[in-house]
């Protein structure tokens, strides 16, 4: 059995409280931080994504174009009226979503009647700046009221965008709790903390240091599980987490596991769910190691192409086929990801040949 290096802890940052000590010594619970002591991050007003920025566009857009339609004689006359009204239409929402992005977190901060004047706010000011350098050509574009139309328009659908905000994150909320649900029951497997308390009790006698690794990396893993960490964490605390998990199977599988890491440092600073990569390393080992008798590699990749991080988890599969699973780590992971990162984000599962291979692709 080969020796297994130690893996770095967990970043600060991630840890919600320091270990208290209790008089049986410091515990698992005693690492458990209660959820209100962890801040979620501003989900409602986060307008960075590429997915709300093109449904904001596209909303706002279709409104002008009905509005045009009331005051255009003729189709042709409704298509030059439609694109000069896009020449106010799109500075205005597109410095509305710039604003509304980098505000986010005072924005949530705020009560929601004084959320609605901040927004409306925002989105009259936003419609007043291309409004007042586009009224000086003489275009008659902004009609008889040049200023005052664009600001209660821009406040209209400002507000219009609030309101699908709002209902979009009460929508999310209930598959964001199905999916924490799922992911703890995935985190907490019964035979995978046997079989790592056996391997840990099979240590103590003849290597009490390495049995003293197995139980910390075990009690790090259940930490996090079970501790509320919020919304978002880097992608090298995920990194983290998985080394530790493999660093226990490996102990449990000898010259049976191979793991390779192929980690770029660029990628570490990249946002994704908690506990993402866990499941589907694990996934790896119980389809791809534990079925075949001659082990099996997995191999961890992240890197960066064009502004985004791509994480590659790839496994060898043995000749004996396993036993199928019921997809609930992969549905787990596709839909957390679509709600932190919407479009943006993408997983990919795929075969070839001999390995069974899964791509997550995340912005930067």
């Amino acid at each position: 059995m080969t020796a297994r290096p130690r893996v770095a802890s967990v970043p600060a940052a991630a840890r919600a409280t320091e270990p208290r000590s209790t008089g049986f010594g410091t515990t698992l619970f005693d690492t458990m931080a209660p959820a209100e002591a962890v801040p979620r991050a501003p989900a409602m007003f986060d307008l960075c994504h590429v997915g709300v920025v093109l449904r904001a566009l596209l909303f706002v857009e279709g409104v002008t174009a009905l509005g045009v339609l009331f005051v255009a004689p003729d189709f042709a006359s409704w298509l030059a009226r439609g694109a000069a009204a896009s020449a106010v239409v799109l500075p205005a929402v597109l410095l509305w979503l710039a604003a509304t992005c980098l505000l986010q977190a005072r924005l949530a901060a705020l009560a929601p009647p004084a959320q609605w004047v901040a927004v409306t706010s925002l989105g009259a000011l936003a419609a007043l700046a291309p409004a007042a350098m586009v009224e000086p050509l003489g275009l008659e574009l902004l009609g008889p009221h040049p200023l005052l139309a664009p600001a209660l328009a821009g406040a209209a659908l400002a507000g219009g965008v609030l309101a699908w905000l709002r209902l979009r994150a009460q929508a999310s909320l209930p598959a964001d709790t199905a999916a924490r649900l799922a992911e703890l029951q995935s985190r907490i497997r019964p035979h995978f903390l046997f079989n790592t308390l056996n391997t840990a009790l099979a240590l103590v006698r003849v290597d009490p240091a390495r049995a003293e690794i197995v139980l910390e990396d075990l009690a790090e893993l259940f930490r996090v599980a079970l501790t509320d960490i919020g919304e978002a964490v880097t992608l090298e605390e995920e990194v983290a987490l998985a080394q530790r998990y493999l660093a226990i199977e490996q102990i449990r599988f000898g010259e049976r596991l191979k793991v390779s890491w192929e980690l770029d440092p660029d990628a570490n600073g990249a946002r994704v769910p908690p506990l993402i990569l866990q499941p589907l390393v694990e996934n790896a080992v119980r389809h791809g190691v534990e079925p075949s008798d001659q082990g099996g590699v997995i191999r961890v990749r992240t890197r960066v192409k064009l502004g985004r991080v791509l994480v590659t988890i790839a496994n060898s599969l043995g000749p004996q086929p396993s036993r199928p699973g019921s997809g609930m780590a992969l549905k787990n992971v596709r839909e957390r990801l679509h709600l932190m990162h919407d479009v943006a984000a993408q997983l990919e599962t795929r075969r070839e040949d001999d390995v069974f291979r899964v791509q997550l692709v995340v912005p930067l």
